[in-house]
């Protein structure tokens, strides 16, 4: 379809080339109205769409007639979501869950987009309303939005697929270098962060409560593994800061750049979604984190047959992309943060369900920390060769 700028004065789209929605407009006031409706429930507990609530959200939008309309249980259980079919084309409604509704979050998510698909960037672009031409809709206190539907394939693992995903970060952040946004962003990391360091002072006792038939010598073999952990992600953020990172410029990130974020066509990426944590921050954190996702080896179920080391290969040559796109080069200081980034990363990560829950993605928590020790002891063993990817 045919794209035009967005439009400031939020006029109605033209069906036959639908403007882009313009830049959201957060309310002073936000409603504190909760939908009258009682959400029904698919298997897993998924929160779904009544039918009068779908009738009038979608009468918001100016999308044709519709010809089909499936469920799609993806992400946050919270927020349902589903496909549309319609004579003009596929897309993602979306309602988004509790907690993640403020709308002016939402508006600095929004508006990022709108920057970035103004920029070529790829992603899945904003359907505005009909009448406003609002890239999100209220209604009866629900924020809902609605987006092209892009069809891709996960993420192969190839070496290909890596470099891509490397690159197309590079380009995120040298297009936000200076983009100024309207709405004020979210600070904080998982680098030297309070909330990382509660959650692992919790996990015992989460653990515990979990299961209170574990021996003395179990429990006392998890306060050894917490406290290596705590003792690990304490000396990388020192590292970290001792490197410079505090002095170095900051600009909008992404903040969950992994491979379920990304939809690819063989190895390229042809959509990045998720805007949701984006921040301000300094680009390596974001780098750190996606060094890390691409180069993590899991496995099974059982996470004591996952093998300690990362893969070298991928990692390489997400970092080595990175680097090759043109005002995107790492700084040797940057490269030396890496190591120590992705340990702070994968123990935040870790440790902030599991002192939840006891759990990590429904594997039981203490054979995943057991895990976790073996990869951070052996990212602290090859720091240095880590950090000298680009020179060897």
């Amino acid at each position: 379809m045919a794209e035009q700028s967005p439009n400031p004065t939020g006029l109605p789209h033209v069906p036959s080339a639908p403007a882009a929605p313009s830049a959201p407009q957060a309310p002073s006031h936000p409603s504190s109205s909760q939908p009258s409706r009682k959400p029904q429930r698919m298997h897993e507990d998924r929160d779904t769409f009544e039918a009068d609530e779908l009738a009038i959200v979608l009468s918001h939008y100016d999308i044709g007639v519709l010809e089909a309309i499936q469920p799609f249980p993806r992400g946050s259980r919270k927020a349902p979501k589903l496909i549309i079919r319609s004579d003009q084309g596929m897309y993602l409604l979306k309602r988004r869950a509790r907690g993640k509704d403020d709308p002016f979050r939402v508006a600095f998510c929004h508006a990022l987009q709108l920057y970035l698909a103004a920029k070529q960037f790829p992603l899945p672009h904003l359907i505005g309303t009909k009448k406003t031409n609002n890239s999100m809709l209220h209604w009866k206190g629900a924020i809902y939005e609605l987006f092209e539907y892009i069809k891709g394939t996960s993420y192969d693992n190839s070496l290909e697929a890596t470099a891509d995903a490397g690159k197309t970060l590079a380009l995120f952040h040298k297009l936000l270098v200076d983009y100024q946004p309207e709405y004020e962003p979210p600070t904080g990391s998982y680098h030297a962060a309070r909330f990382v360091a509660q959650a692992m002072e919790q996990v015992p006792a989460t653990l515990a409560r979990f299961d209170p038939k574990r021996t003395a010598e179990q429990a006392q073999r998890v306060e050894q593994v917490v406290q290596f952990l705590h003792t690990s992600y304490n000396e990388a953020a020192m590292r970290v800061n001792e490197i410079g990172l505090a002095d170095w410029p900051m600009q909008i990130i992404h903040s969950d750049w992994h491979a379920g974020n990304m939809l690819f066509r063989g190895p390229r990426v042809v959509a990045v979604i998720d805007y949701d944590a984006a921040r301000i921050q300094q680009r390596i954190i974001d780098t750190a984190n996606g060094a890390l996702q691409f180069s993590i080896i899991g496995g099974g179920d059982d996470p004591a047959t996952w093998p300690d080391y990362i893969d070298e290969s991928r990692y390489k040559r997400f970092l080595r992309a990175y680097d090759a796109v043109p005002n995107c080069v790492l700084s040797r200081a940057e490269l030396r943060c890496v190591p120590w980034l992705m340990i702070e990363a994968f123990i935040a990560e870790i440790c902030i369900p599991i002192a939840a829950t006891g759990s990590f993605a429904r594997m039981e928590g203490v054979g995943f920390l057991l895990m976790a020790e073996r990869k951070v002891r052996w990212i602290q063993e090859h720091a240095e060769a880590l950090a000298n990817v680009l020179e060897s």
